[in-house]
């Protein structure tokens, strides 16, 4: 079908530029048969102007160019990908096999082209054998927009001998510094790679300052507004503690999270839960309107751009339900910034503010504050 459009479009292009070379050569003709009549006295005809003559050679030349090369769509996809994924400006290299295959089959992510060398070593690959040892490599494309990342026709590689006994062993360590959850546990203490449940059952479970809001309050508070709680989402959820404290309350939350130096997915996976390996500046995988909890981590926050954070807001508007919940959990920025940016954009939401806590940091230099706060979206808009 798309063979046979681009058929029809390129005949209806050869009959327009057809028309105007026939309209430019009649008018050509009279002005010689005008010009040849009254050679003895000045001629009231103007000639064609030289902006129509120039016209005229441009449509010779495309109508060459047409009938005696017509380009064969692979081949032009071909050159148009390679000159994206040439690895350096000085020198032309030849885009992978399968990186051109996707490009007809689904076009990539735009943002993938402004990485060449990234995308091309990541694509650059052996068809039906092991990926490449590339973790790193798929964090950084995904950190700069290049995401979905293109398909690959290559097996993952998986750990040899995973047990259940033994966490440690469904993890493929050689992608890390750390080779095994203790190590993680002893050098990031906060990080929840204790995978232990009780442990991450406790830290929501405590009220040591207005920050905090423990998951009993927040179930208390959407008993009374009638309003239930069944399916929610954690935004950078790290390791996954948060869905698991809401597991056993029986509330199914899905994790957003990035692999940074870590394997904070396999983390999420081995409590029995789903990662969403997704980067904060792209649309959430999830459908308009059926999700009744959003929290935001720390992974939320000023570092993000403004703009950026505005479209970030909107599409968690855009999945929560009527009357669901938008939980910013220890929000951090400049207390100005909070004033005058921030509040303004969570202002636009239109959310009813159940909780709205603001303390400063500890070790604050530069005015810097946490924001704690429990946001219930209106049931109609």
């Amino acid at each position: 079908m798309a063979g046979f459009t681009m058929s029809l479009n390129l005949l209806l292009l050869v009959a327009m530029v057809a028309t105007n070379i026939l309209s430019l050569y009649h008018l050509s003709s009279n002005t010689n048969f005008f010009q040849s009549t009254v050679k003895s006295s000045q001629s009231s005809v103007p000639t064609v102007p030289d902006h129509l003559l120039r016209q005229l050679h441009t449509i010779r030349a495309a109508i060459n160019h047409l009938t005696s090369h017509q380009p064969d769509k692979s081949s032009s996809i071909a050159s148009s990908v390679t000159s994206h994924a040439a690895v350096s400006s000085s020198s032309s290299s030849t885009a992978p096999k399968d990186l051109l295959l996707y490009s007809k089959l689904s076009p990539i992510a735009s943002a993938c082209h402004n990485y060449p060398d990234l995308l091309h070593e990541y694509m650059n690959y052996t068809p039906f054998s092991l990926c490449p040892s590339d973790t790193d490599l798929v964090e950084k494309l995904i950190l700069r927009g290049c995401h979905p990342l293109p398909r690959r026709r290559c097996f993952s590689r998986t750990p040899r001998n995973p047990t259940d006994s033994k966490p440690e062993t469904n993890v493929i360590w050689s992608y890390y510094s750390c080779k095994s959850f203790d190590c993680l546990t002893a050098k990031f203490p906060d990080l929840g790679f204790d995978l232990s449940l009780e442990k991450s059952k406790s830290q929501f479970s405590t009220y040591k300052s207005e920050l905090d809001l423990p998951i009993s309050q927040l179930l208390q508070i959407a008993k009374s507004a009638n309003s239930v709680l069944r399916l929610g989402i954690d935004i950078g959820g790290g390791t996954g503690s948060f869905a698991a404290a809401m597991k056993a309350r029986n509330v199914t939350v899905l994790t957003t999270t990035m692999n940074f130096n870590a394997p904070y997915s396999e983390a999420v996976a081995l409590r029995g839960l789903v990662p969403l390996h997704v980067p904060l500046q792209q649309r959430l995988p999830v459908f308009d309107g059926v999700v009744d909890l959003v929290r935001c981590g720390r992974a939320v926050n000023r570092w993000i751009p403004v703009t950026v954070m505005e479209f970030f807001f909107f599409d968690l508007d855009r999945i929560l339900r009527g009357g669901g919940y938008l939980w910013l959990d220890r929000f951090f920025s400049k207390k100005v910034d909070l004033e005058n940016v921030y509040a303004p954009m969570i202002g636009k939401l239109g959310y009813k503010k159940v909780k709205w806590a603001v303390a400063n940091k500890m070790d604050s230099k530069h005015g810097e504050v946490f924001l704690t706060a429990l946001l219930q979206k209106p049931l109609a808009r």
